[in-house]
């Protein structure tokens, strides 16, 4: 299903926005990567539901505006964002820096949220476990380290960007190392505030996750009051990606399950 790629401007923000399908919403924040293709995992879920994807502000071709500088402004910029283009009763999903995003947005405000879904989540950590750190990896390493399964890094290794992809992954990367760098993909804060999320939650997880720990999905259960975990099998960072009609089901199965 081809996506509507528009403009949407909030404040004094405009960002790319993808979307596709028709009825209840489906907000998915992107990770680290951005969005630079669209997804088999999208298609399945705009079949049933209307998908927003946009690209966060600093990310692709969204602007990047001075004024957002962390985790906090970014969630904010979102309240804004589904305020002012008049969503409600919204399904979020998050993947990675994303999931962390969702988080910061509904510990604020989940008035106008349904239902979250987190995908290997950042955000939090279990003490004493590291997660990966993307920022000393050599670029052949981080594409390595996103997959169980090398032969989708294959698949990517071989791509030799043109200019113009090239800046759109140095301005991702500038603005990963924005809201990303210190502390390293979590936010000290965030744990002891996730009891304000009282929304019915999916945590889906890899179980060869080399970047954000398996061990941190059952404190994300814990933390989280009505939430349920689903383990992937030889999955790395990306289950929606490395296992996308398994992962779209589970996630299918959970929307559908969510009370009016």
């Amino acid at each position: 299903m081809p996506a509507e790629l528009t403009n949407l401007k909030v404040r004094d923000v405009t960002v790319k926005l993808h979307r596709a399908g028709r009825g209840a919403t489906v907000l998915f924040l992107h990770g680290v990567g951005g969005v630079p293709q669209w997804l088999p995992f999208f298609d399945a879920l705009a079949e049933r539901y209307e998908l927003l994807v946009p690209e966060h502000p600093g990310f692709g071709g969204s602007d990047d505006p001075p004024w957002i500088t962390s985790m906090s402004d970014l969630a904010m910029f979102y309240l804004d964002l589904v305020e002012e283009a008049g969503l409600d009763r919204i399904h979020l999903i998050g993947n990675s820096l994303g999931g962390w995003l969702a988080a910061e947005i509904l510990i604020r405000d989940r008035s106008r949220f349904r239902s979250l879904v987190q995908l290997a989540p950042a955000g939090i950590r279990v003490k004493g476990v590291p997660c990966g750190d993307n920022f000393i990896w050599g670029p052949e390493e981080a594409v390595r380290n996103l997959y169980h399964d090398q032969t989708f890094a294959d698949r990517i290794l071989v791509l030799t960007p043109d200019e113009a992809q090239m800046d759109l992954m140095l301005k991702n990367r500038f603005t990963v190392a924005k809201l990303g760098w210190q502390p390293r993909w979590f936010n000290p804060d965030l744990e002891k505030w996730l009891h304000r999320i009282k929304l019915p939650s999916l945590i889906v997880w890899g179980d060869d996750d080399k970047i954000m720990p398996p061990a941190n999905a059952a404190l994300w259960c814990d933390r989280l009051r009505d939430a349920r975990l689903v383990m992937i099998e030889s999955c790395g960072h990306l289950p929606h990606v490395e296992h996308a009609p398994l992962v779209a089901g589970h996630v299918l199965d959970f929307l559908e399950g969510v009370a009016p």
